[in-house]
């Protein structure tokens, strides 16, 4: 005769030993990581390629720029903006501010020529340049950079952990064919 114990232990026995319809329970088990995986490296993967098209599209912008011969004005920085949002197909949050510095020997510090926006940024004071120093590059008295900075909001597609953001993005350029370049109304 077997005792509730005895039935107990022959029954987790059975239970232990038997193999049909594993693979449905792993199945069930394992998929949902799998689906969440994919999903995780599809966000991942589409947020680094967002950073280099948002980095590819500032370069493009500073070198655009840098080529220039002759005064830009509101329409000339209007058209960099739009191409900028075309390049990284961004809608109205993308937000676009060019500044043109230049090193002064005599006092040791950089200098704003000007400064203009596209978007909810401010114009680059004096000041910002000033703090900014350390991210600048050494350059040669009088020299001239310009300097192009680019924010444009990334929002994953999947909530897998990433949060939307503002991709910010700063390129120096040189000027090539002219000593500086110049702002015009």
């Amino acid at each position: 005769m077997m005792t509730l114990r005895d039935r107990i232990k022959t029954f987790l026995r059975g239970f232990r030993d038997e193999t049909r319809a594993t693979v449905a329970v792993e199945a069930v088990v394992i998929l949902p990581m799998l689906f969440w995986a994919y999903m995780a490296m599809f966000v991942f993967f589409d947020a680094y390629k967002q950073v280099s098209i948002n980095q590819k599209a500032t370069y493009t912008i500073g070198d655009v720029l840098s080529r220039e011969t002759t005064a830009i004005n509101n329409a000339y920085l209007d058209g960099i903006d739009n191409m900028f949002k075309f390049l990284v197909r961004a809608d109205s949050t993308a937000r676009l501010r060019v500044t043109v510095v230049r090193w002064d020997e005599k006092k040791g510090k950089f200098r704003r020529d000007w400064s203009k926006t596209r978007g909810d940024v401010t114009p680059l004071s004096a000041a910002q340049v000033t703090e900014m120093e350390d991210a600048l590059p050494v350059m040669p008295d009088g020299e001239r950079i310009i300097v192009v900075e680019t924010w444009s909001r990334y929002t994953a597609p999947f909530n897998v952990g990433i949060l939307s953001q503002d991709l910010h993005n700063r390129v120096f350029t040189r000027p090539r064919f002219a000593p500086k370049l110049v702002w015009g109304v």
